[in-house]
């Protein structure tokens, strides 16, 4: 197709040719008009760089014990203050970046990988958890409080109760206490969490 509109094109137009053919203008200037890329030749070397001599003393100068803790750019201005230029701050991080050194010096702090919290029941009556639910009122902006005590291993709910508002009795139950708790199946033995 894009062979008919590159012999149409000279006779009648690109646009009159891809409009009569039904080919988008974009996708024929997209097409490579003399055929593939040419690879391109590595470039040569600029006749300024450093030596190999002379990057050696540069990285020596970096990695010297007076400077090991300092930046490029910190370095150099202490060779300039002392009358010796050795090179630009940006080749001095070219060549730490060769040599792998380029990224943080300082320690830096590793967190520890955190473990998600992991409780384990093999037979129900070992562990139990609560959850306290917030339910609509009869009127606008009333609320009850539905306190739930389940059973972690079976997931069957062993105690519930409903308030009128939060308290301190209920904000943590540490105990299925039959007093405080309706339906209260009560083991004193079972970890609540």
């Amino acid at each position: 197709m894009m062979d008919a509109v590159h012999r149409l094109a000279p006779t009648v137009g690109i646009e009159s040719a891809c409009e009569a053919l039904g080919v988008a203008r974009a996708s024929f200037y997209r097409q490579p008009v003399f055929g593939p890329a040419l690879p391109v030749p590595p470039r040569p070397s600029p006749a300024r760089a450093l030596s190999q001599e002379e990057r050696g003393t540069v990285r020596a100068v970096l990695n010297s014990e007076r400077f090991q803790d300092c930046a490029p750019a910190a370095i150099q201005a202490t060779l300039l203050d002392q009358g010796q230029y050795l090179c630009s701050a940006r080749t001095m991080y070219r060549l730490l970046e060769q040599d792998g050194a380029t990224r943080e010096r300082r320690d830096q702090l590793t967190h520890p990988e955190y473990k998600k919290p992991e409780l384990l029941a093999t037979a129900p009556n070992q562990l139990w958890s609560w959850d306290i639910t917030k339910l609509r009122g009869p009127a606008k902006w009333t609320y009850f409080y539905l306190y739930v005590i389940l059973d972690v291993f079976s997931r069957y709910v062993v105690g519930w109760m409903i308030a009128p508002r939060e308290s301190s009795v209920g904000v943590r139950p540490t105990r299925c206490d039959p007093a405080v708790f309706f339906f209260c199946r009560y083991n004193p033995n079972v970890y609540i969490r």
